[in-house]
């Protein structure tokens, strides 16, 4: 098994292949209580999804615009080389990957991880688990084993330190864009903050799992080589030949009454500014999916999405494929769409290099997951932050159009830092 211009952190066994079991289990409830050790995989909504441990084998892809299609690749012929037993054959099941890339093509660090055991449930009352190691080890899971899980760690105090640009810079980065949109060189952009924490403890990403998936069921709580967090946003999903997708752009806090909730809703949903920002969103996946679709189904309005601190003008998205493509190509088709990155997309992308001034690193890139049949789950890094060791850099955007301000920018930006803020603190 070898690396395709990556670093596979020693997993390379000399060509062997690996052996791949999966088996019914009893349903395990919360899938992150069973996982074994600070460093986590996980994907989970509503307490369905995986959750994995441990690395059967691992690529960190280079800088390209190509590292999408040179992932696949090494995924293929890990997965094609594997000795598969699948006694479930769900969505998921058999030899998986977890995976999260880089916004920016000239970024580094773009990752795939196939774990070594993968718990996984579907919420229908199926649950299995799944074994993945090389030939010279038992690999077998014909019952189920609950694994020795380590004593978790709360992060303990916080000390929090302006990113890239303070607030007030990055309010005038704000205004720069508006200027450049008015002058008529682009119709939206997203612009981003980062935030860092450093933690009294080494920060545990279970605790951190565990707090989000309580707070925000209805996301996507995520976590991948370090990457941790819960996204409202679901880039794609494909089951066969059905995908879908749930695009979101347009926010508003939540109110502190069911008064206030309703009349902020309701400014959201006649707001004319957040309206253009998620029409840009919605056409921009819709370009992309149409040429790879023989059937597409897009909801003419967007919809009221309501989560626990914020609430999105959402669109949904259904499609029937015309041509065999897998997640993580749909998902490198649509990236990066309007809604974290701008239109149109060339012209957005370069002014976000030069008005944020910072790598965005893996922050709105696809993350998610994918199985050898090439069906899973992708959604947009949101609402996340980049844990190493006892420092976390938190990220937060804000879709940018003629019509914004850059006060009211910046207060949106403090509500999607909080989630992963909160999970931190407490």
């Amino acid at each position: 098994m070898r690396g395709l211009n990556g670093d596979q952190r020693g997993r390379d066994r000399g060509g062997e292949h690996l052996v791949v079991r999966s088996t019914p289990v009893a349903d395990p409830g919360d899938l992150l209580g069973w996982l074994p050790e600070p460093a986590a995989l996980a994907w989970v909504h509503r307490g369905a999804g995986l959750a994995g441990w441990g690395e059967a084998a691992r690529i960190t892809l280079p800088a390209g615009d190509d590292r999408f299609t040179a992932g696949e690749k090494w995924l293929r012929e890990v997965f094609d080389g594997a000795d598969v037993r699948d006694e479930v054959g769900a969505l998921g099941t058999g030899p998986v990957a977890f995976g999260s890339f880089t916004f920016d093509a000239s970024s580094d660090g773009s990752v795939l991880v196939v774990p070594r055991a993968v718990l996984g449930r579907d919420g229908r009352g199926r649950a299995w688990l799944t074994t993945i190691g090389p030939a010279s080890e038992s690999a077998e899971a014909a019952a189920w084993r609950p694994p020795a899980v380590s004593p978790l760690l709360p992060p303990g105090e916080i000390r929090w330190h302006d990113g890239s640009l303070t607030a007030p810079q990055w309010e005038r980065a704000v205004a720069a864009a508006v200027r450049r949109i008015t002058q008529g060189q682009l119709r939206k952009v997203v612009l981003a903050r980062d935030l860092y924490a450093t933690a009294s403890e080494p920060v545990d990403e279970r605790v951190l799992l565990r707090r989000l998936a309580a707070r925000y069921p209805d996301c996507f709580t995520f976590a991948c080589a370090g990457l941790v967090g819960a996204t409202p946003e679901l880039l794609i999903r494909r089951a066969g030949t059905e995908v879908g997708a749930l695009v979101l752009a347009g926010s508003a806090p939540r109110g502190s009454c069911a008064e206030e909730d309703a009349a902020l809703a309701d400014g959201l949903l006649g707001s004319a500014k957040n309206i253009e920002e998620h029409a840009y969103a919605a056409a921009s996946v819709r370009e992309a999916l149409e040429p790879l679709c023989a059937a597409l189904d897009v909801s003419p309005r967007p919809e009221l999405l309501r989560f626990a601190n914020v609430q999105h003008l959402g669109t949904r998205v259904l499609g029937a494929l015309a041509t065999d493509r897998s997640a993580l190509a749909l998902a490198a088709a649509l990236h990066p769409t309007a809604a974290v990155g701008g239109t149109p997309t060339e012209a957005a992308v370069e002014l976000i290099s030069e008005l944020e001034q910072m790598d965005r690193e893996r922050y709105a890139g696809p993350v998610g997951w994918m199985d050898a049949s090439g069906n899973g789950e992708w959604g947009i890094a949101l609402r996340c932050a980049q844990i190493r060791g006892r420092r976390a850099r938190l990220f937060a955007g804000c879709g940018i159009v003629a019509g914004s301000d850059p006060a009211a920018e910046l207060a949106e930006a403090q509500v999607k830092f909080r989630p992963m803020q909160t999970a931190l603190e407490q």
